[in-house]
Order: C-alpha cells, then structure tokens, then sequence
C-alpha cells in the first residue's frame, strides 16, 4: 500500500513537471508582447497570469520560501547608521511621496561620507566608484513577483503612522538588511484588519 502511494505521488510530480515544462512552449496563435506593445499601467504584461518564470520560482512562491539575507555589495550596518541618529528617510528617499522605498545610491552615501570617515577602505572604494560613474547592485529584501499582482505603496502607510519596524523588524539592532517578516496575505490582511484599513481586493491588487 505504502508503495502504490509513493508511486501515485512520484508520477503526480511527474505530470506536474511535465505540464510545467510543456508550458515554456507557446502555442500557435498565442499573443507575444515584445517591447513594441503596450504594458499595463503597472508595467505588466496586459496578458493576465498567476504563471511563474520556472518551476522553481512557482515552488518557492507556494512554500513562501524567500532569502533572509539577500548578498549585498557590501555589509552597510543599520545599526552604526541609526545608532548616530539617522532617520530611515534620510537614505531610502521617496518612501513618503511614493510606491517604492529609494535604495541609496552611491551619490547619496557621499553626501555624508565625502566629508566623514574618508581614510576607512570602504570610503575610499565608494569615492572612486563615484568618479567612475559606478553605483551599488543592491538587491531588495522585500518584494513582490510580477506574477503576484500586488501593489504595494509605501507613501499611505507612512502617512497612516505605520512603523518602519511593523514589516521590517529592529533595523537598529540589524547590520544588512534581514527579511524580518513574511509579508504574505494573512500578515497584511490582519494588519489591515487591526489598524480598520480597507481590506478590499483593489487596494492591494491590480
């Protein structure tokens, strides 16, 4: 019995693989949308889908499985940062007046460190990157695949009072950036529940 069960299971996954894959092909007469047709207003294919880029990506997307500490250029420390008295909103700029929290640039950084801590390593390497035009790969420790249909703005949260720390845990007691929440439907749902927001469907996805 125990064996009949292990192997209904293994071609189920089989089949599962096998669709996925046949999906990678497109069908005759299926629509493309290259660069030369128009996106949706979220910049999205105006072709609805709760498709995923691969396998993979699907499975870690339905076991909620997302990487804590993303690789970063470098270990930039919130703790030292905040320690001396600095405010989210002097490093992630547009978090009050848009969708997405402004990663800094190196630019950015030399606003201050042009004139502090310019003997460290670290300073010298920003400053000549400066000069060659050079800017910082950092990768988003939140975020949302296209495939989610979510919307999320940063701006009327800001304003509604929500704290940095509700999504994005002790930043004074963190050094890189860490994933401190699964910010999944459950979590914004009571969130939104506790604070008597709109819990409408349109208020999140498109």
């Amino acid at each position: 019995m125990q064996a009949s069960k292990s192997a209904a299971l293994l071609l189920a996954a089989a089949c599962l693989l096998i669709s996925t894959v046949a999906c990678e092909f497109r069908s005759p007469g299926q629509p493309t949308w290259g660069s030369g047709q128009p996106l949706s207003r979220w910049g999205t294919s105006p072709v609805f889908t709760p498709a995923h880029a691969s396998f993979g990506a699907a499975v870690s997307a339905f076991l909620g499985s997302h990487d804590k500490h993303p690789k970063q250029p470098f270990d930039f420390s919130h703790q030292i940062h905040l320690g001396k008295g600095l405010v989210c909103t002097d490093c992630h700029l547009g978090v009050e007046s848009g969708p997405r929290a402004g990663l800094p640039s190196v630019n950015t950084c030399m606003i201050c460190h042009s004139q502090i801590a310019t003997e460290r390593p670290l300073i010298q390497q920003m400053t000549a990157m400066q000069a060659k035009g050079l800017d910082f790969e950092w990768q988003r420790v939140y975020d949302y695949p296209a495939q989610s249909h979510v919307r999320f703005n940063h701006a009327p949260h800001i304003r509604a009072k929500v704290e940095c720390s509700t999504c994005h845990g002790n930043q004074p007691a963190q050094t890189t950036a860490e994933r401190a929440v699964n910010m999944d439907m459950a979590f914004c749902v009571n969130c939104h529940k506790s604070k008597q927001a709109s819990n409408d469907c349109l208020t999140c996805h498109y």
